[in-house]
């Protein structure tokens, strides 16, 4: 969530920072804020004002009750209980402005960076840079496919179960994907990260905290009975570990890492460009979290994309990474970058990882705050968070890419993992 201050001092950058989102247009909301702002500081000075003429009159009530003035004494008394029906009723009017003010505030998107392009969507996110090599393959067959030959996965087992996009792993499939788990938190363990392991639904505090709540598109499970819900990352319980909480400056960087189920709706996602592994309701993924100073959180993303680079080339796949536009932007994100998979047998780009700044928007929603040293006050954190990795697409395209006539073959670097290099009749 912005900041007023924030809103108030930079309400023309705002405006020209919020045109790149290009399907936000709800620029009155700027102007709400302030406005609002205004009056609920304008009921505040009305109530300290009547406050102190309150107390003043207290004091005076006592002298002349001594001094026998019991007449002014009583006319003082009326004034103070005539006041103090005036603040009863100011008190209500500051609860609904302010809590207009905080749901205007909720309905502003995160302010992207300069540097984030305009554009209207995916197809005008702009490429990095580019790594790895695709392979020339004499077969190429979708993942799909490669799983129903080897057994390795069963989508119409978990249709049955539960419904599409649930999909049962078997054998040597369950095995690879517990080997990617793995490593990934083995990988991330090794540069610095602490391993989590979060709870996997979430109470509503914790939603808003990280702005998955309000749920504008649906996304999320929801067990109404008892309010809460399925995480759909573990970046949104692992930040939440510090909502409420004061670090101290030693404390930071704080460098979490967690491997959980994740759960999306995902409503409205038919085609062939989600099929098999593509799209999941329930997938699996291994997250990284930063919380940094402010100062430090460009150092932090740019170590993150870096750190997230290096994992997908130890596993030998051709990767470019993108800087989204403002049109792809998550709402909360001041910035993000995308890496996307090159998928040999279906000719396109996946996306497997996403790398986002979200500055201070985060934890002014969270209350995430640490004590400045210097200015010993207490001043807000900037939280970070990236896929490191999530799994689906990263299954698919190991199986997709890696594969030969005589089975598929493991990366290197997961065959302790896995117990075995190929996966083969």
């Amino acid at each position: 969530m912005l900041q007023v201050p924030f809103i108030r001092e930079n309400r023309e950058r705002l405006i020209e920072g919020l045109k790149k989102r290009v399907t936000f247009n709800d620029f009155h909301l700027i102007d709400e804020v302030i406005g609002l702002d205004d009056k609920r500081k304008s009921i505040q000075q009305e109530m300290d004002s009547l406050n102190a003429q309150s107390n003043d009159l207290s004091k005076q009530i006592g002298g002349l009750f001594k001094a026998g003035k019991v007449e002014e004494a009583q006319e003082v008394k009326k004034q103070t209980q005539e006041i103090s029906a005036r603040i009863k009723a100011l008190k209500p009017e500051s609860i609904e402005v302010s809590e207009k003010l905080v749901g205007a505030l909720r309905q502003l998107p995160n302010l992207p960076q300069e540097i984030v392009p305009l554009g209207k969507d995916d197809s005008e996110n702009v490429m990095i840079k580019e790594g790895g090599v695709v392979p020339s393959l004499k077969v190429a067959e979708p993942h799909w496919e490669i799983a129903e030959k080897f057994k390795l996965i069963d989508f119409q087992l978990g249709a049955k179960v539960t419904g599409a996009g649930f999909p049962f792993y078997l054998g040597k499939g369950a095995r690879l994907q517990r080997a990617l788990i793995n490593y990934f938190l083995d990988f991330n363990r090794d540069a610095g990260y602490s391993e989590v392991i979060p709870p996997f639904v979430i109470n509503e505090a914790s939603g808003y905290g990280t702005g998955q709540l309000p749920d504008k598109e649906g996304q999320m499970y929801h067990n109404e009975k008892d309010d809460l819900y399925l995480i759909p990352t573990s970046e949104v319980p692992v930040t939440n570990m510090y909502r409420d909480v004061l670090l101290q400056e030693k404390e930071l960087p704080v460098k979490m890492t967690a491997y959980s189920p994740c759960f999306r709706r995902e409503a409205g996602s038919y085609g062939a460009h989600v099929r098999g592994l593509n799209r999941l309701h329930q997938f699996e993924k291994v997250e990284i979290v930063q919380i940094t100073k402010p100062s430090e959180s460009e150092k932090a993303l740019k170590e993150m994309v870096a750190h997230v680079e290096k994992l997908v080339n130890n596993l030998g796949l051709p990767y470019r990474i993108v800087r989204l536009c403002g049109g792809d932007l998550g709402f909360t994100s001041a910035i993000t970058y995308d890496f996307e998979i090159y998928s040999t047998a279906q000719e396109r780009w996946l996306e497997v990882s996403s790398v986002s700044n979200f500055e201070a928007y985060q934890a002014n929603r969270l209350k995430c705050r640490y004590k400045n040293k210097e200015t010993k006050k207490n001043e807000l954190c900037h939280t970070l968070n990236g896929s490191s990795l999530a799994l689906p697409r990263i299954l698919a395209t190991i199986l997709e890419n890696y594969q030969t006539p005589e089975g598929v073959k493991i990366p290197e670097v997961l065959i302790p993992y896995c117990g075995f290099d190929i996966i083969s009749e």
